[in-house]
C-alpha cells in the first residue's frame, strides 16, 4: 500500500500486477564524440571488451535489461564503472572512453548539451518496452486511474 504505481522496463515484469504499456524505445550506445568507435566502428567483440558504465544494481545480484539480454545470448560486457545516479552517467561518458547502453530517448537529450555521440550497438537488442505496473488494491480506485492516466499522458509526450 506504500506504492501506487511503478514505471519500469524489466524483461519479465511480475505477473501478479496489472500492466499497461507506455512506449517502446530503441537500444543505442552513448559515447564521447571522440571515442574510437565513432571513427572506426566496432565489432561485437570490440563492443563487449569496451569499458562500459552501468547503473548500480537495485539489490545485490540484480541485472538490468541490457545484461539480462546479453546473458540470454551467452554474452557479457565489460562493466568497469557503476553509478547510482542514472542521470550522471552521460557526463561520465562525455569525458572518458566509457560506453553507456540504454534507450535512444534518454541519450538524445544529451546530444546538444555534452560532447557525445549515439552509435548503434553491434549486438542485436529487442526494443525496450516501458510500462506501468500497479496492484489489484488500487486497480479500481478513481485516484489510481487518474494517476495512471496522467503517467500515460506524460509518457506519450516524451516523443514530441
Amino acid at each position: 500500500g506504500d506504492t501506487d504505481v511503478v514505471v519500469g522496463n524489466w524483461l519479465q515484469p511480475p505477473g501478479d500486477l496489472h500492466r499497461a504499456e507506455l512506449f517502446t524505445d530503441e537500444v543505442v550506445c552513448l559515447v564521447a564524440h571522440d571515442h574510437p568507435a565513432v571513427r572506426r566502428g566496432w565489432t561485437p567483440e570490440d563492443w563487449l571488451a569496451c569499458e562500459h558504465v552501468a547503473p548500480t544494481p537495485m539489490h545485490p545480484g540484480a541485472r538490468g535489461v541490457i545484461d539480462e539480454h546479453l546473458e540470454s545470448q551467452g554474452l557479457a560486457r565489460n562493466i568497469t564503472a557503476r553509478c547510482a545516479h542514472f542521470g550522471l552517467i552521460p557526463a561520465m561518458v562525455a569525458s572518458t572512453l566509457l560506453v553507456m547502453t540504454t534507450g535512444r530517448l534518454f541519450c538524445e537529450r544529451y546530444l546538444g548539451q555534452l560532447p557525445v555521440a549515439i552509435l548503434p550497438p553491434p549486438v542485436g537488442f529487442p526494443p525496450l518496452v516501458y510500462y506501468q505496473l500497479w496492484h489489484e488494491r488500487s486497480h479500481g480506485s478513481a485516484s489510481g486511474r487518474w494517476l495512471r492516466s496522467r503517467i500515460k499522458t506524460a509518457a506519450g509526450q516524451l516523443r514530441a
